[in-house]
């Protein structure tokens, strides 16, 4: 008669590498390294950078905590990590601090190209001075519709024309420079079949090739 061996059951080890990175954001985590330019000032509900160009202040949420292991260079972190919510907040806020640390430095800067027969732009005074919040000057658009457009530049740009096709913006505030480039862009959004329109900054289009019957 055959004797039964007993049947062991092995259990498989996991790493517990893939759980530890699952509860940490990868971009919150890195360190932030500023200049010996710019002061980093904390408090319990907003982090302030000044720099060479100004100063601007990120807010903060409660759970969030601010180191600094090594002289200029700054850390972020939050108290619990495995909540989803505090790990999206981490990874943005560290994100919106070293943007306002590189605007308060060197500022941002992005071109725009219009790209089209007959499309043209100039930089001229705004007759309505700095009312609405204007810096007192506006962009002088031709873009292929039946009238020119006038675009009134807000107190936080700067820009310059340095050619007919060629519009470059500066801002200390990434975001803020991102939105009005993207107004300047919705008045002729680039087209795929002529490849015609405005572009911001490196910005391609695909030209859709035409099916022959």
């Amino acid at each position: 008669m055959l004797s039964r061996q007993p049947v062991v059951h092995l259990a498989r080890s996991f790493s517990t590498t893939a759980q530890v990175l699952k509860n940490v954001s990868i971009i919150g985590r890195e360190p932030i390294k500023f200049p010996p330019t710019v002061t980093i000032t904390p408090t319990p509900t907003e982090v302030k950078i000044t720099g060479p160009l100004g100063s601007t202040a990120v807010p903060l949420k409660d759970y969030m905590k601010i180191d600094f292991p090594v002289e200029h260079t700054m850390k972020l972190g939050v108290s619990k990590s495995s909540e989803k919510l505090q790990r999206q907040m981490w990874g943005t806020t560290r994100t919106l601090i070293s943007n306002a640390i590189i605007g308060m430095t060197e500022g941002f800067t992005v071109p725009i190209f219009l790209v089209g027969v007959g499309y043209r732009v100039q930089l001229e005074d705004d007759p309505r001075g700095t009312t609405d919040g204007g810096n007192g000057q506006r962009l002088h658009m031709r873009l292929g519709h039946s009238h020119s457009i006038f675009v009134p530049i807000p107190s936080h740009i700067k820009a310059d024309v340095p050619s007919a096709t060629k519009i470059l913006l500066f801002c200390k505030d990434k975001h803020l420079l991102g939105l009005f480039a993207a107004k300047i862009r919705s008045y002729r959004k680039p087209e795929p079949y002529k490849g015609k329109g405005v572009f911001v900054g490196n910005e391609t289009i695909r030209i859709k090739s035409v099916k022959k019957k």
